[in-house]
């Protein structure tokens, strides 16, 4: 599995173990020893650096499964949404063109920009989700950005202690690319 991520998969401010991309391996290797996560995951990641490192990294690991968790630096950025849509859609291309099943992680963004752009913003990973067939987490930070005490003091990362919520929210619709992936017959869910 490839993670392609920013600082929210990054797990910045915090040890990297404590990230939910660790605890994510922890829990695979406890199933299945043979599963490897790779976190590619760069602070400050946008969709086009994305792009342009994801042929290497798909070269290199050979991912079966690939969660694709970007947007969010291009739209604190402003960046016109159209340009993002296209290249989330040219990642998740570019990952399925290879075989991999992809994971779309969507992110909400704080209200600087206005209604408008918030809500534009969000609409692209619904839209991607179902004009490509993925699998889509619609707001990984759900039940998490609306409690400030789940999140550090720069109000966009979240603490230590709201990593496996993170994971919790992503691992139901993981799961069913995992169990496909590593063509296990037994329900990998633990809960």
């Amino acid at each position: 599995m490839l993670v392609l991520g920013d600082s929210l998969s990054a797990a910045y401010g915090l040890d990297r173990e404590a990230g939910w991309v660790s605890l994510l391996a922890a829990r695979l290797r406890a199933l299945s020893p043979e599963a490897r996560v790779v976190n590619a995951s760069v602070s400050g990641e946008t969709t086009a650096g994305g792009l342009s490192r994801l042929p290497a990294l798909l070269d290199t690991h050979q991912p079966q499964v690939v969660i694709i968790e970007l947007g969010a630096n291009d739209g604190l950025r402003g960046f016109d949404p159209a340009l993002i849509r296209d290249r989330l859609a040219r990642l998740i291309e570019t990952a399925r063109a290879r075989g991999a099943e992809v994971l779309l992680l969507g992110v909400r963004l704080p209200p600087n920009y206005g209604a408008a752009y918030t809500q534009g913003f969000q609409a692209i990973f619904q839209a991607l989700a179902e004009t490509h067939g993925v699998a889509l987490v619609p707001t990984m930070l759900a039940g998490i950005a609306e409690d400030r005490q789940l999140m550090q003091a720069d109000g966009l990362h979240p603490i230590a202690a709201a990593q496996p919520q993170i994971l919790a929210n992503i691992w139901p619709r993981l799961e069913p690319l995992l169990q496909a992936a590593l063509n296990m017959p037994i329900p990998l869910s633990t809960d």
